[in-house]
């Protein structure tokens, strides 16, 4: 007997039929938008102006979602996708639209967020920071799944909005040394006997793609003749095969394998980063660079700057303001990107920074770093943003804030209270094509006191 609750918890049957819209305008994540019978529709694939046929995937009490069945009518932002697996795999959403385009879309999103949710009209915005927009990608934790009935194993992204592994064969985002060659890694799991016992490959590949670290999650120790099938496998293509028993600090070469070290350079500051294979990095090396030097060109360091780098991680802005300021001090919630920020100091024989692990959605007020005055502040917050930490601006009181979002929902948010609650002045924004070909936005903005 199927219970009152349970009765009560199942879904209406979606409509089946197609049904005809008007696209109205983008969502933040670049899906279409479009209404039924007052009901607004989230449909992938759909660009403004543009009259399709939709069918439904998935209809809640407020919202449904749908993906075009047919294109009535074109738009001219429209172009062929340039990956073939485009549409199934949920890696991107993007390259149906032009890669100019999908720039200049991201960035009037950043503008209504800011608008909508901040409450925050931005002056002036920046000219976006643009780089290539394809093999751009170097950091990527990649899903593995062998599936009996397809008779091969599948290395890539799950499929769009849904729970299961794509299957595909290349990655035309990621960078050719790990994008071009998903069909052997394929092959060679398919050989392992704990080939159902690989649920993911951490990747990270320096900017010497001769340091090309795959390190593999394994759930059962792989036997020896496993191991030897993984070793000839990374000396033929060039890659470096880690295991991973447990948690990100477990990863280890294979036995009789040298340790190899993932970094990246930034020439312009003369410095070289490294990285271990589960640490955050920016995925797209290029913007980082030229990420960076905006932060320098405006901040327009000198040795009379105290700089405060919240959420640092392994230092990536810390050291680099490092070469102007007189000192500059870290933050970073996590011990071990802290250990290993301080290690990239010592290697690029920068003294005047210091590094500091706490929980900064927490009370830091204990801190002897968090009772200083600083003269500018970096931000650079995972999604959820800064909000628990900006009204310690109070105390410190720099005179300039720069905020680098992966998020410009909670840029926007956090923006509102720099200059409604705190009295700062938004002074430019503007977004960085970190992710060509998808809907992530990462932006920058600019606050004075």
């Amino acid at each position: 007997m199927i219970s009152p609750k349970r009765s009560r918890s199942r879904k209406k049957p979606l409509p089946e039929a197609p049904v005809r819209v008007t696209i109205e305008s983008l969502a933040h994540d670049g899906r279409g938008v479009a209404h039924v019978d007052g009901k607004v529709i989230f449909i992938d694939e759909a660009l403004p102006g543009e009259i399709v046929e939709f069918i439904y995937t998935d209809s809640r009490k407020d919202y449904a979602e749908g993906r075009v069945s047919t294109l009535i009518t074109r738009s001219a932002e429209r172009v062929e996708p340039g990956c073939v697996h485009y549409g199934m795999c949920g890696g991107c959403s993007f390259q149906h639209v032009d890669a100019s385009r999908q720039i200049e879309i991201k960035q009037g999103l950043l503008v209504e967020q800011f608008n909508r949710i901040g409450k925050v009209t931005i002056p002036e915005l920046w000219a976006p920071l643009i780089g290539p927009h394809w093999g751009y990608r170097r950091k990527a934790r990649m899903g593995v799944k062998y599936v009996a009935k397809k008779g091969r194993v599948l290395v890539g992204f799950r499929e769009r909005r849904q729970p299961f592994l794509a299957e595909i064969e290349s990655c035309k985002v990621m960078h050719p040394v790990v994008g071009e060659r998903l069909m052997a890694l394929s092959e060679m799991i398919g050989q392992l006997t704990i080939k159902e016992k690989i649920p993911q490959i951490e990747v990270a590949i320096g900017d010497d793609n001769d340091a090309c670290v795959l390190a593999f999650r394994v759930l059962e120790p792989p036997t020896l003749e496993d191991k030897e099938i993984m070793r000839a496998f990374g000396r033929a293509q060039k890659l470096s095969i880690c295991l991973q028993s447990k948690g990100p600090d477990t990863i280890e070469p294979l036995e009789g394998e040298p340790v190899v070290t993932p970094t990246y350079a930034l020439p312009d500051q003369g410095l070289i980063m490294h990285f271990k294979p589960a640490m955050f990095t920016q995925v797209n090396y290029a913007i980082n660079q030229q990420m960076i030097n905006r932060v320098l060109d405006t901040f327009c360091l000198t040795k009379e700057d105290i700089v405060l780098d919240l959420f640092c991680g392994l230092g990536n802005f810390t050291l680099p303001m490092a070469t102007k300021a007189g000192l500059v001090v870290g933050i970073e919630g996590d011990q071990p990107l802290v250990n290993h920020a301080k290690e990239n100091a010592r290697l690029n024989n920068i003294e005047n920074v210091e590094f500091y692990a706490a929980d900064l959605s927490r009370d830091i007020t204990e801190n002897a770093w968090a009772n200083r005055r600083y003269t500018k502040i970096l931000l650079d917050p995972s999604r959820a943003g800064a909000a628990e930490v900006l009204q310690h601006l109070k105390k410190w009181q720099p005179q300039q804030v720069m905020y680098v979002s992966c998020n410009p929902s909670t840029l926007a948010r956090d923006a509102g209270i720099l200059v409604n609650d705190l009295g700062y002045r938004l002074v430019k924004a503007g977004v960085m094509d970190m992710f060509p070909q998808t809907g992530h936005v990462e932006s920058i903005a600019l606050f004075e006191r």
